[in-house]
């Protein structure tokens, strides 16, 4: 026996892949387990095609076992095992995959899964272990052999005793240090962990014996420690059981257990799609946003497998922002892995996958909010406010993918709408969609603005939310409907006739209005007599894109960049107050200053917008009080 060389290159190669490729060492224990499942697979497969007797899937296991106290690491498997040409070629030559090259062989047969593809899963085993012994013999043949290596130095091949066909690999764990736990590796808790999180749905079981503690015999206080074999995986991933197959109760447990909800999900969507891209998917919408939704520390994505195996537990791109609160999985053997398996090649079928996720997200949703109402305005009351970023982000290039999802609490209704149930129940000759912005429901009901529209017969959108109304104004419209601000300038709820009057009533006015301008200062842009009010005196209004509750939200970011709406002070030209201004602007000018800065510091509150100098306004009152 004498110790061989890897080639300069596979040096290289093993030294970048130990320090580089693996970005957490328990993917170890992964790509042994997926090298076992494939040397079965190709043994299985060869037992069909060569119709052998006495082979069947029940037959075949991948085994575990840890020996602690010698520090060894154990996999074994009953596969097609390899010939000493087959050692020296698969693990001589780093990156030489025989897996891929058996697919490649018998790639036009439909039912050949095989997971590795690249040949170097293998030595991720050497980031853990400092010595590395492989015993394998071949399916049919008498003879096995060993190969051995402790890294980079190079290895060795010789004859060995081995009973049966298969492979046996014994890794020699690494001391632990004080940067690497390596010790963790040799706890069965620890390994069945790792195998449930990324082998649980390889199809063969993974047996390994773990201690239990259990009654003696006949005894009732009296404990006896007891080696059991255990299988540590699933085998059959309940996303790719018929729908038939699964109960109800099975799928929601799977919801709860694996993704760690109190609650069952809204709903469940479970998918097989073929074509441009294969994949299974099994997607649950929660009733609920976790505690940490909103937060920046959040992560989107579902967890995507190749063939059973785990490849990422949240692949992002899978996922548009404003469907982040789905979760889930995607299984496809389509996908181009990176070298590690730990990561995607951003690649076609990627996009492709995703493109379909979405539309089957959105149909679903859809699907509830048609069949299942008020599970649906649960979910919206949730995560709603997603959906609107959704509308507003990255300047609307995803609106029209969202707006028929989103609802809107109705005045008329008194409860949630969506835009088309306004749109439907519109009045004849109504062009435009009218919505109102506050912190509650019941302070937009007190508005000055909304009596007017209701007495009107108008249907008002409520919105409660800051991003409403940005995420309004970046719609732009729906179904040919502009969006109007009941609070904007421009409202247009009066006839020719009304608008004629109102026009000559600021012209002879003007004067007045320009003073009481004056006495409150820059905050606004103008003073005039408006007839959206009914009982109310004074109201505030904007012009242009800012309205009044966008300031009010864009104050409160930390990079306010001083954005102000161009506000109007609008007196009710048919109350009282407009007499009593007009008459007292013949007398006393001054006075008529100081009721302007207090029916715009009314109006003000009435906006739930506090009160510049809330001093002067104290000393105001008490001073029209004393006269």
């Amino acid at each position: 026996m004498r110790t061989k060389q890897f080639k300069a290159e596979s040096k290289r190669l093993l030294d970048l892949m130990i320090n580089s490729i693996y970005t957490h060492k328990e993917i170890f224990l992964r790509e042994l387990i997926s090298n076992a499942s494939d040397a079965i697979d190709k043994l299985y497969y060869h037992s069909l095609t060569n119709n052998i007797q006495g082979l069947s899937r029940s037959d075949f296991a991948i085994k575990i076992s840890i020996d602690k106290e010698n520090r060894i690491l154990t996999v074994s498997d009953n596969g097609c095992g390899m010939t000493q040409q087959e050692l020296e070629l698969n693990l001589g030559v780093i990156a030489k995959s025989g897996s891929f090259e058996f697919k490649k062989e018998n790639e036009k047969h439909d039912d050949v899964d095989i997971i590795g593809q690249f040949g170097v899963g293998f030595y991720s085993a050497f980031m853990v272990s400092d010595m590395v012994t492989v015993e394998s013999r071949a399916y049919g043949s008498d003879e096995a052999f060993r190969w051995s290596s402790k890294g980079a130095q190079g290895y060795t091949i010789e004859p060995c005793e081995k009973a049966d066909y298969g492979t046996v690999i014994t890794l020699h764990i690494k001391e632990s240090t004080q940067d690497e736990k390596y010790n963790e590796f040799l706890e069965a808790y620890r390994i069945t962990e790792i195998v449930k999180k990324y082998s649980d749905y390889i199809r063969y079981p993974i047996i390994m014996d773990v201690e239990t503690r259990k009654l003696k015999d006949g005894s009732e206080d009296e404990y006896e420690t007891v080696v059991e074999a255990k299988t540590l995986n699933s085998m059959v991933p309940i996303w790719k059981k018929n729908k038939n197959e699964v109960t109800d109760e099975e799928m929601n447990r799977f919801y709860t257990e694996k993704f760690h909800d109190y609650e069952e999900p809204a709903r469940v969507i479970h998918s097989k799609v073929e074509g441009q891209a294969t994949y299974s998917s099994l997607m649950f919408i929660p009733k609920h946003a976790p505690f940490n939704y909103y937060a920046k520390d959040y992560e989107k994505g579902l967890e995507l497998y190749s063939n059973g195996v785990l490849i990422m537990e949240k692949c992002a791109e899978l996922l548009p922002d404003y469907f982040s609160f789905v979760k889930g999985l995607v299984d496809s053997e389509d996908l181009s892995l990176n070298i590690s398996r730990e990561m995607l090649q951003h690649d076609i079928q990627l996009k492709v996958i995703a493109k379909s996720i979405e539309k089957k997200i959105k149909s679903e949703l859809l699907k509830m909010m048609s069949d299942e109402r008020e599970t649906y305005e649960e979910f919206f009351r949730a995560f709603g406010m997603q959906l609107k970023f959704g509308v507003y982000d990255s300047y609307g290039l995803k609106k029209d993918a969202v707006k028929d999802l989103l609802m809107f609490y109705s005045s008329n209704e008194k409860k949630l709408v969506t835009l088309s149930e306004y749109v439907a129940s519109m009045k004849e000759g109504q062009e435009v969609i009218y919505y109102a912005c506050g912190e509650t429901v019941d302070k937009i009901d007190m508005l000055p603005q909304t009596e007017l529209v209701r007495d009107k017969g108008y249907e008002i959108l409520y919105f409660t939310e800051n991003i409403d109304e940005f995420a309004i104004q970046m719609l732009m419209e729906f179904e040919g409907k502009k969006f109007k601000n009941i609070c904007a300038d421009d409202l247009n709820l009066d006839t020719q006739e009304e608008k004629e009057q109102l026009k000559q009533k600021n012209e002879a006015g003007k004067e007045m209005l320009d003073l009481m301008k004056e006495g409150i200062g820059d905050s606004i842009e103008s003073v005039r007599f408006t007839n959206k009010l009914k009982n109310h005196p004074v109201c505030l209004t904007s012009e242009g894109m800012i309205s009044l509750e966008m300031e009010k939200v864009l104050s409160e970011m930390p990079n306010d960049n001083n954005v102000k709406a161009n506000v109007v002070l609008e007196i009710n030209a048919n109350h009282p107050i407009a007499e009593k201004l007009t008459a007292l602007f013949q007398t006393d000018k001054n006075a008529v200053k100081d009721y302007a800065k207090i029916l715009f510091a009314q109006a003000r509150l009435i906006e739930g917008m506090s009160v510049d100098n809330p001093t002067e306004l104290s000393n105001l009152i008490c001073g029209l009080m004393l006269k």
